[in-house]
């Protein structure tokens, strides 16, 4: 048996709604509601980035796992939003867990599914027997152009999980990835903010990838819809996963526990994970759940997971990602949020 044996999140205190954006930029609040089913989103502090946000919720997933760090022999971060340029973010985190020395390190990135693209290899290294534990991590702090349709929806937050042998609480059983050269979104180096190719955002992108992965993984694991208790895929909105969830023939009330995470507005690397975190929070033993990633670029990740009785010892160890999103939160005006994610540009 190979899975999870210990899994944790973290999401900023900082939020702002999406009147707050509309209203800076004469847009119809209500119509974006129900037009993306976003109510807020998460904003990281002004100490907060990718690596503040991956070692709490490391920290998380360890509580849960019980293990000895230095146990951990590779440890990698998904993110678009690592701190350096030249530097990785996964040297840091592994000295803040007391991971290091002897430790494989790795940066990922795929836009959106850099986090599931960590947890496959991450769960490859431990099944080809090459090391006890590794941790894998979705974590970013996405921004969005002032005025651009992202602004309402990339946010901040992250997910880690430490795949090995024992003390398995979701076994992973089968995994499949979907992958082509579709450019629905982009960010070259230097510069500030992402472009986005509108119109192939839906279908040639995040639709046409999801359900080739969904497809993919439900024929290869001889599953359908009616076989699972939940399932996740990746939540740009929250029109998107509900879509292509019922395309494959899931209900919305399978959806329900990770779709929680997109009407907070998460899209990041760790969105997917997040949302699959909060269903481990409320899966029981014997749950099958699916979870599929989606990537611009583009490409989905998807895996099949089967929940073990271990889960009722685990899951109360560190706070829930539900808890998290509705506790302790502090808004923000227009003003404020630009000035925590340098949207003003000062000139010496």
């Amino acid at each position: 048996m190979v899975g999870i044996v210990g899994y944790g999140s973290y999401v900023p205190r900082f939020r702002i709604k999406v009147e707050e954006i509309a209203k800076q930029w004469g847009r119809d609040a209500e119509a974006v509601r129900r037009g993306l089913l976003l109510r807020e989103k998460t904003v990281p502090g002004l100490d907060e980035d990718t690596i503040t946000i991956s070692v709490e919720a490391a920290r998380n997933a360890l509580k849960r796992a019980e293990v000895d760090p230095a146990d951990i022999g590779a440890l990698y971060i998904g993110s678009e939003s690592h701190p350096y340029a030249v530097k990785p973010s996964g040297t840091v985190v592994a000295e803040a867990l007391g991971i290091v020395p002897e430790v494989h390190i790795a940066d990922y990135e795929f836009a959106c599914k850099a986090g599931t693209e960590a947890m496959f290899v991450s769960y490859s290294l431990v099944k080809a027997d090459q090391m006890k534990y590794a941790m894998a991590i979705g974590a970013d702090t996405s921004q969005g152009a002032p005025g651009d349709a992202l602004e309402f929806s990339a946010s901040a937050g992250g997910s880690a999980f430490i795949f090995g042998k024992d003390k398995v609480v979701a076994e992973l059983t089968h995994t499949y990835s979907y992958t082509t050269d579709t450019p629905d979104f982009w960010r070259r180096e230097g510069a500030f903010y992402p472009l986005h190719g509108g119109r192939f955002t839906g279908e040639p992108a995040y639709f046409k990838h999801v359900l080739g992965a969904g497809q993919g993984i439900l024929k290869k694991c001889g599953l359908k819809a009616t076989d699972f208790a939940y399932a996740v895929f990746h939540m740009p909105n929250g029109k998107f996963p509900l879509t292509v969830g019922k395309k494959l023939g899931f209900k919305k009330e399978q959806l329900e526990p990770g779709w929680v995470v997109p009407l907070m507005g998460n899209t990041y690397s760790g969105s997917s994970p997040t949302g699959f975190s909060a269903t481990l929070d409320v899966a029981k033993p014997g749950d099958k759940i699916l979870l599929v990633s989606f990537g611009s670029g583009a490409g989905s990740d998807a895996f099949v997971f089967k929940v073990t009785e271990r889960i009722n010892v685990v899951r109360d160890k560190a706070e829930k990602v539900r808890e998290m999103l509705e506790s302790n939160r502090i808004y923000l005006d227009y003003g404020q949020y630009a000035k925590f994610r340098g949207k003003i540009i000062m000139n010496d």
